[in-house]
């Protein structure tokens, strides 16, 4: 039976606790950020409105203020995220018992035995997002597609509170044009190293030749260019 995997992202996670508890910062540029004073904090999470301004996760909050100087900066509340981080998973487990969290913010759900009781993956995903926003007051973007990999990259494709389903008759056209580095485990180094082979997307990556990935990474070699070419089967634990 052809799997049913979900990736839940929480869309700029600790952003959206501080905006639920206080609805006033919906409407003001706002990030989550580290001390002001000591002028080396940086952005941890970032509303909607910030974007806009490009502010970028990780960047410096001295960097930030300069591109938005009305930018309002909340200081972290881990013990809060926790919180709604349980409540959001506590919504999953209702769905299948195999959800796999991935940080605070991310899960995969495995739904392939829930379908019959729930609806396809993709109805699912609605559900999902239509409880979250409703009963915990913040969005989740999903990705559906047959292993975790690929919902992964649809999660991360359209935010926020959005479903993309990749599917294995649509995968070609939406998985392929990505740059490789939006590939899970494809870090910076790792994509520099690919981009002097002329890898610049994941589609490039899934064309290449293994042996020569192989002797350039090693073993992550491999794994990768299964990864792009859809044949990850590794189980939601």
């Amino acid at each position: 039976m052809e799997r049913t995997i979900l990736h839940c992202d929480c869309n700029g996670f600790f952003a959206s606790v501080e905006c639920a508890l206080n609805p006033s910062l919906k409407d003001v540029p706002m990030a989550v950020g580290g001390s002001q004073e000591a002028r080396h904090g940086i952005i941890l999470a970032k509303n909607e409105l910030a974007k806009k301004y490009n502010i970028q996760t990780a960047e410096t909050i001295y960097s930030a203020k300069r591109k938005c100087p009305s930018l309002v900066i909340v200081p972290p509340h881990h013990d809060l995220y926790q919180q709604y981080c349980e409540r959001v998973n506590k919504i999953y487990s209702e769905y299948t018992d195999l959800v796999e969290r991935f940080g605070i913010d991310e899960s995969w759900l495995d739904v392939t035995g829930s379908k019959q009781l729930f609806g396809s993956g993709e109805e699912i995903a609605a559900i999902l997002r239509k409880r979250i926003r409703e009963e915990i007051g913040i969005t989740i973007s999903v990705g559906v597609s047959f292993n975790k990999v690929f919902a992964k990259l649809g999660s991360d494709y359209k935010k926020p509170d959005a479903t993309t389903v990749i599917s294995r008759e649509n995968y070609k056209n939406i998985v392929f044009p990505l740059p490789v580095r939006d590939l899970l485990f494809v870090g910076k180094r790792t994509a520099e190293t690919l981009g002097k082979m002329g890898i610049k997307t994941i589609g490039d990556l899934a064309e290449s030749d293994e042996k020569v990935l192989h002797k350039l990474l090693g073993k992550a070699g491999t794994t990768l260019y299964h990864y792009a070419r859809g044949e990850d089967n590794s189980p939601v634990d």
